[in-house]
């Protein structure tokens, strides 16, 4: 019995086991390899379905997705039966762009201490004449999600919008934030509206479960102030 003889098209096998619909229903975490990578294929051969012909693929890279990343797309046609040019493009475009996803999470830095949020932050708040308010959102395990400038030209601690910091975090399912502002005299004390300001935030945090971990005020010269390293929050 070859490799074909047990062919069955996807078309005839029951709904929840087909891989498009398992995506739908099931979510994409759910998934084989094969299954996400037959997706992509979009349909088999005569002989063959999308699962099988991916199952193929996988198995001459020992289901290791890094090493079919590797892949040219000649590769792909030269080495898989049903495999033409359209199919190789549309893996090789695919896991392209899988890389791409991770090589940016790489780049985005763990912020575990003041100083380095203050590097995260350095070009945005060092040199101004005027003061900016910024966030730095975070994931559970401290990975930047982005930076976002909430105010900018001046503020106190009415002028800093709660609606918009928590906007920001929920937008961007960010369970953690850092605040920071720049104080251009260069006078790293936190002010009481600063201290007002911190306490407004860190108590709106605790309701919607989003932890304020650190206020950092920026000065001129290299310095800043932590309010999370002189127990102030």
């Amino acid at each position: 019995m070859d490799e074909y003889t047990l062919y069955n098209s996807i078309k005839n096998w029951a709904e929840e086991d087909r891989p498009r619909e398992k995506l739908m229903q099931i979510g994409k975490k759910r998934l084989t390899n094969a299954e996400l990578l037959a997706i992509i294929i979009g349909s088999g051969s005569r002989n063959e379905s999308a699962v099988q012909l991916a199952q193929r693929i996988l198995n001459s890279v020992n289901n290791d997705v890094n090493e079919l990343s590797t892949l040219t797309y000649n590769d792909l046609m030269n080495n898989f039966k049903g495999i033409g040019e359209a199919k190789a493009i549309n893996i090789v475009a695919s896991l392209e762009l899988g890389n791409r996803r991770k090589t940016t999470q790489e780049e985005k830095p763990i912020v575990s201490s003041p100083n380095q949020a203050y590097n995260v932050l350095f070009s945005d708040l060092t040199d101004l004449e005027y003061e900016c308010f910024w966030l730095l959102l975070l994931s559970n395990s401290q990975r930047l999600i982005k930076k976002v400038c909430i105010s900018e030209g001046g503020w106190s601690e009415s002028s800093v919008d709660l609606k918009k910091v928590f906007k920001s975090a929920l937008e961007n399912n960010s369970p953690k934030i850092i605040l920071a502002h720049n104080h251009p005299s260069g006078n790293i004390t936190p002010s009481q509206s600063d201290k007002v300001l911190t306490e407004r935030i860190s108590n709106a945090g605790k309701i919607l479960s989003i932890q304020v971990l650190d206020h950092v005020i920026f000065g001129n010269n290299g310095d800043f102030f932590s309010f999370a390293e002189n127990g102030l929050i």
